[in-house]
Parts: structure tokens; sequence; C-alpha cells
């Protein structure tokens, strides 16, 4: 299995999120993997099955480039749902 936080596979958008009042670009599934596994479970509690979606769609795709697809729309849903888009 493929590291999915070293992944370079491109998404199929690239995410800006504004997070501490600075803007984020995630284009990757290595940067959306480490940003959304670097909070703590607690963060994400809210969301804990989007979470665990989006980090199993990511995992996939670090090893699969054509689940690039799937990935995004999984972090998409997340994203749209903790109201960070």
């Amino acid at each position: 299995m493929t590291d999915p936080s070293s992944s370079d596979t491109p998404l199929r958008t690239t995410f800006k999120i504004r997070l501490n009042g600075n803007t984020l670009a995630i284009a990757t599934v290595g940067q959306a993997y480490q940003f959304l596994t670097n909070y703590s479970s607690v963060e994400w509690m809210e969301f804990r099955t989007l979470h665990e979606d989006a980090v199993a769609a990511l995992e996939g795709a670090a090893d699969h480039a054509m689940l690039a697809v799937q990935a995004t729309n999984a972090v998409r849903a997340l994203f749209v749902s903790a109201k960070l888009l």
C-alpha cells in the first residue's frame, strides 16, 4: 500500500479553504489526507461518517489514481458539511 500522505495523485479540483485567517489550497490526495488526519478525531466527530469515507477514499486513490474522482467527491461532501467551502 502506498503511503497516502505522500501521494502526488491530483484531485479533480483544488479546494481552497480558509483556516485561521489563511487560505489553504488542497490539490493532491496527499495534501487532503494530511489535512484530514492531522486534526484530532474530536474535531471531526460531528462529521465522523463523512470523515471516515473521505479518508478511506483517499487511501484508495493513493494506490489507484482512477479513484481520484471518488476521493474528490468524498472530500467535497465532508468540506461542504463542515462548512469549509
